[in-house]
């Protein structure tokens, strides 16, 4: 259960989420959404992650296509996010806060970590 300092920013997060829907016109699959510190812990997330504070999801939608093509066009357009990250090819992370960073970052792997833009696999900048 999300504490009640956390209620403000779900409904960011679901306008957000609203927001991405809407620009895809197609449903989106949520995979992981706000996750309590010891969730978090256990799937691996980051201390910092802004799941634990009900500010990010992970999502896929298949029929708009790929999560690279889902990052593109969130990407190229007027959806004030904070940190939109395609994650390892397979699903993007959204965030949203008040103060949107509107960050586009790629993660291929984590020995790599986080590079700048988006990338494809063959290692090309793609945004």
């Amino acid at each position: 259960m999300p504490p009640p300092e956390s209620v403000e920013n779900l409904r960011r997060l679901a306008y957000g989420l609203e927001q991405v829907q809407a620009l895809l016109e197609y449903p989106i699959s949520i995979s992981s959404g706000y996750r309590c510190p010891a969730l978090n812990t256990a799937v691996g997330g980051s201390p910092g992650s802004q799941h634990v504070w009900g500010l990010a999801a992970d999502f896929t939608c298949e029929a708009f296509g790929p999560p690279l093509a889902v990052a593109q066009a969130i990407g190229a357009s007027v959806i004030e996010f904070d940190q939109c990250i395609l994650e390892f090819g397979r699903w993007v992370h959204i965030s949203f806060s008040t103060k949107p960073r509107g960050r586009l970052l790629t993660i291929h792997d984590t020995a790599q970590g986080y590079l700048d833009g988006l990338w494809d696999r063959e290692g090309n900048r793609l945004a």
